[in-house]
């Protein structure tokens, strides 16, 4: 595996960890913050922070920006404003490991997006890789007994979180359909714009929310929270996860989903102090020898 291609994975893998502390903040944290008031000052805070460093890239590539057009406002809305309300929103009614799990629906989503959209079918070995995640997401769903599959509930939440995913597979799979249109446009400045496009997206959500009385304490925990979705699940994840896709593809990218529950384990271990089983750790190696199969080879263009 080449260094270009490594460094991809990593960023990915990055991503998805920063999104896993996402899904614990926001289930966290609730009935102190409201879904909106959480999307939309994340996204503010965010802007204000990448704004200094986009503002130069943003006027270089001007023409770039011009001819990539309403293609923009369709990525903005897909990607900042609509998913991250949307999962803020199911964390309303559901787990933390709910939200993970759900999204390890996107690599199926992806990969057959990719074929009917880009027309990129994945080989036989990218299927098999994440078959074999498949099993490994399996093994933590069921905790090293099957039969707890049978217990396993999903509610409104996990629909609410179901829209979300199909939002992001839509998203990603159009970060590479325009890639001739954003190539040219250098990272920050492409986060900048789209969030300078979908913060006003949100705030008519977020005033309707204030209308019914929804309210958050400015407090430091509240605070904290908002900062952690702002730098790390916003900046930090979104620009190694833009890179995952323009360098492997849509499809590849998805499957590095399957690790998100294995993180969210390990930070409740770690953050928690919720111990880590044996179906852990064999999940887990599944989940990883599942997505370094799948992303070895490029998909096959028909």
């Amino acid at each position: 595996m080449n260094s270009p291609r490594t460094f991809a994975m990593l960023g990915l893998l990055l991503a998805v960890l920063c999104w896993s502390g996402n899904a614990l903040v926001a289930r966290a944290f609730h009935d102190d913050i409201p879904p909106f008031a959480l999307a939309f000052w994340r996204w503010s805070l965010a802007l204000l922070l990448v704004l200094p460093f986009a503002i130069g890239p943003v006027w270089r590539h001007r023409t770039a920006l011009r001819q990539a057009g309403w293609r923009l406002l369709v990525l903005a809305a897909c990607g900042i404003s609509a998913y991250n309300s949307l999962l803020y929103s199911a964390a309303q009614t559901t787990a933390a490991i709910n939200i993970t799990l759900v999204n390890t629906c996107l690599p199926l989503m992806t990969f057959i997006g990719a074929g009917l959209l880009l027309g990129e079918w994945p080989l036989r070995r990218a299927w098999m890789g994440m078959g074999l995640a498949a099993v490994g997401l399996l093994i933590l769903i069921a905790q090293g007994s099957w039969a707890s599959l049978a217990t396993l509930a999903f509610n409104r939440g996990d629909l609410i979180m179901l829209l979300a995913v199909a939002d992001w597979a839509l998203y990603s799979l159009l970060l590479r359909r325009w890639a001739t249109y954003l190539l040219p446009i250098p990272a920050l400045g492409l986060l900048g714009v789209l969030m300078l496009l979908g913060v006003p997206l949100i705030l008519p959500f977020y005033l309707y929310e204030l209308s019914q009385g929804a309210r958050f304490a400015v407090t430091p925990s509240n605070l904290g929270a908002i900062g952690y979705t702002a730098v790390f699940a916003s900046l930090v994840a979104y620009l190694a996860w833009n890179h995952g896709v323009r360098v492997l593809g849509a499809a590849k990218a998805a499957l590095s989903n399957y690790l998100m529950p294995v993180f969210t384990a390990l930070l409740g271990w770690l953050l928690l102090g919720e111990g880590l089983q044996p179906f852990h750790w064999l999940g887990g190696a599944l989940i990883f020898s599942g997505l370094l199969l799948g992303t070895q080879m490029a998909p096959k263009r028909e």
